[in-house]
């Protein structure tokens, strides 16, 4: 059945899977997709590598559609005013000026976060702030965008304050995988869609105000229709997306989503990387470079010239980019790190597609008095990295520094291993690409180069913080035991692994990326 199968398969599709040596076809993802159409947005369909996708391109120009694609819709209640709250509700408040839907904002009684959203205009005289059930009981659209903990601890009384055939909008999964792990569903009278910005909520208001004069500016986001209850829930998650600014929207699902964001973050885009530079600092002082250079070569390069050539050019580019005998240092850099990543990036997979995470934050929530997460930049990593930002001038000239080989095979391998579990285990490819690239170097890692990792860790959710923290060692401690001795023992490299690498499909991949990437890259200096 399988060889049949393999038969069948298209050249390009029967080519990738050779390159990439995996064990399912590209064309038969595990988390299919659904066609879908909208009457007020277009939709192309675009090839990521072998496979067909439909997109929709966001952009300023679309604003004046939003009244019609939320007809029905006289107010939205934006719920919540941590990490997304904040950008969601002034960019959706002010894409849709001058028309008659109102945006208000909706927290919890006495809430510390009510001063800061009368201090972005929502105030209680405009009817554009209140106590967070009212708000959702007299809203047709609710974004829920409390903390995934706070979802677990509320559901029950957010799903009675729904109004019949409101329009439920999540920015993450998360709760449905709560409810999966105890058995139970979003009520059966509501629409429940999901727009999930690819950055943390400074990121998605940042590019927004950084692109009031240049349409397409903003951070990509994901859409999913888990119900259609009005018939009206594919046009109100189009909306959405547009409203907040996302130049190009991706589709996916809520069961694909939720695996891959929680994954993800506790991977290559916040636990990984924190964890490779804790280790590659160490790594370079014990073999005899000053300080301020070890952080250079690790932190400094990753976060600068790797991170910008990955936008703009792609991964593979980083390698081709570097002199013959760099790349020699290149490929024994990423075989030696590839396979103690990939061991922790698959034990991560299984612990979120278990709910194993989803418990962990859920239970971490009810420690946070007693014990509340600790500040991450405190080692001598990061001290040492806050005195070259500070020495080193603006975060563009400190991107001019030279790319080391090693460092950039280790991080190319990492990413790359992220890429491969996600393909193994079914995700579509521009889940694939947005959690492990895109998210990564066009929103996560420009925070990172200009402000340190405790400003970009914690300037996301409550569940990407307690992944950090909790995954962030078990990355340190890999490369540290497995890749970097092996890499000093000049251990062969792996040609097989390494001609995967180089003839891998998510190259062509990040080829399609590159053209649907925002019009500006952002700026946090």
């Amino acid at each position: 059945m399988l060889a049949r199968l393999l038969r069948q398969m298209p050249p390009t599709a029967r080519a990738a899977r050779a390159a990439m040596g995996v064990r399912r076809l590209a064309a038969m993802p595990l988390h299919p997709q659904k066609k879908f159409a909208s009457k007020y947005f277009d939709v192309e369909e675009v090839m990521f590598a072998d496979q067909p996708e439909q997109i929709v391109r966001g952009g300023r120009t679309l604003f004046p559609k939003l009244p019609a694609a939320l007809e029905g819709v006289k107010q939205i209640g934006v719920i919540g005013w941590g990490s997304q709250g904040p950008a969601q509700a002034q960019n959706f408040r002010e894409s849709l000026e001058g028309s008659d839907i109102k945006v208000k904002v909706g927290l919890r009684e006495g809430s510390s976060s009510m001063k800061a959203a009368r201090a972005c205009g929502f105030t209680e005289e405009k009817g554009t702030l209140g106590e967070m059930y009212k708000v959702i009981s007299e809203s047709d659209m609710v974004l829920l965008l409390i903390s995934d903990a706070a979802c677990v601890e509320e559901y029950k009384n957010v799903f009675k304050a729904l109004k019949p055939r409101t329009t439920l909008g999540l920015s993450h999964g998360f709760l449905l995988g709560h409810l999966e792990s105890v058995h139970e569903q979003f009520p059966a009278d509501v629409d429940v869609v999901l727009c999930a910005p690819k950055g943390m909520g400074p990121s998605v208001r940042r590019l927004y105000e950084q692109g009031r004069e240049v349409n397409g500016s903003g951070i990509n986001a994901s859409f999913a229709v888990h119900q259609d209850v009005t018939g009206r829930a594919t046009e109100r998650a189009l909306a959405w997306a547009v409203g907040v600014g996302s130049p190009y929207i991706f589709q996916t699902t809520l069961n694909a989503e939720w695996r891959s964001d929680i994954f993800g973050e506790r991977c290559i885009l916040l636990g990984g990387v924190h964890g490779m530079i804790e280790s590659l600092f160490r790594y370079y002082e014990s073999h005899g470079m000053a300080a301020h250079e070890a952080f250079k070569t690790s932190g400094e390069v990753i976060t600068g010239p790797i991170t910008r050539t990955i936008s703009h050019d792609g991964i593979k580019a980083v390698h081709d980019n570097l002199s013959p005998a760099d790349r020699q240092i290149f490929k024994t850099a990423y075989c030696a790190s590839y396979t103690p990543s990939r061991s922790i990036i698959e034990e991560c997979y299984d612990s979120v597609s278990s709910g194993n995470e989803i418990r962990d934050v859920v239970m971490a929530a009810k420690r946070f008095d007693k014990y509340p997460m600790g500040c991450i930049d405190n080692t001598r990593t990061w001290k040492v990295g806050a005195e070259v930002r500070k020495a080193g001038g603006t975060p563009e000239q400190r991107k001019a520094v030279p790319v080391n080989p090693l460092t950039a095979g280790v991080y190319c391998a990492m990413m790359m291993a992220q890429i491969d579990c996600l393909y193994d285990r079914g995700h579509v490819y521009s889940e694939i690409v947005n959690e492990s690239v895109i998210e990564s170097v066009d929103s996560l890692n420009p925070y990172m180069h200009a402000r340190g990792v405790s400003y970009m860790v914690d300037n996301c959710s409550v569940t990407a913080r307690l992944g950090s923290r909790k995954w962030a060692p078990r990355f340190d401690y890999i490369l540290t035991e497995q890749a970097f001795p092996a890499i000093d023992a000049k251990a062969a490299p792996d040609e097989a692994l390494f001609q995967r690498f180089l003839a891998h499909p998510v190259h062509d991949m990040l080829k399609t990326c590159s053209s649907l990437r925002p019009s500006v890259d952002i700026s946090v200096s």
